[in-house]
């Protein structure tokens, strides 16, 4: 009798510590999706990367690539030294996006690289994928291997 006094604390103190393992266990096992951190539209979103490669330092805040959807369905941003305007086409599934021919200002600019990158990276877009903060844009409906473009969202300005 003395040894169930001593006994049983210890098998509610083992029982409760195996119960937090399981927890803890199947709440990092079980997939949960990652709730954005930034709707697709009325966000700025900042190029990051495009075709897998880093965007470097930029010259000016002014010249920073970005695109912005609007609430509307348009779409509009900056490709680095050029603004562009467009729309997106309609779409039947969700995570689907794809975008109507953009129209471009034509300046002279001493580097091309990134913004014709990002252009040719909006024109093959057919889904997208946001995690986090991180909008991430794909050839194809499975969203999978090395996204297009990579943008961050920015709160706006």
């Amino acid at each position: 009798m003395k040894y169930s006094a001593f006994l049983l604390p210890c098998l509610l103190l083992a029982g409760a510590a195996c119960q937090r393992v399981t927890e803890g266990t199947s709440s990092t096992s079980v997939s949960t999706p990652i709730t954005p951190d930034a709707p697709l539209r009325e966000t700025r979103w900042v190029l990051r990367q495009v075709g897998g490669q880093p965007i470097g330092e930029v010259a000016s805040p002014t010249q920073q690539p970005y695109l912005f959807i609007s609430a509307a369905g348009t779409a509009e941003g900056q490709g680095g030294c050029n603004r562009f305007r467009g729309a997106l086409k309609p779409v039947t599934d969700d995570g689907e996006l794809l975008f109507s021919p953009m129209q471009s200002t034509r300046m002279a600019c001493p580097e091309l690289v990134t913004e014709q990158a990002f252009a040719q990276a909006l024109e093959n877009t057919q889904a997208y994928r946001i995690t986090g903060k991180l909008l991430l844009l794909y050839p194809g409906p499975e969203r999978t291997g090395t996204p297009l473009a990579q943008l961050e969202a920015e709160p706006l300005p």
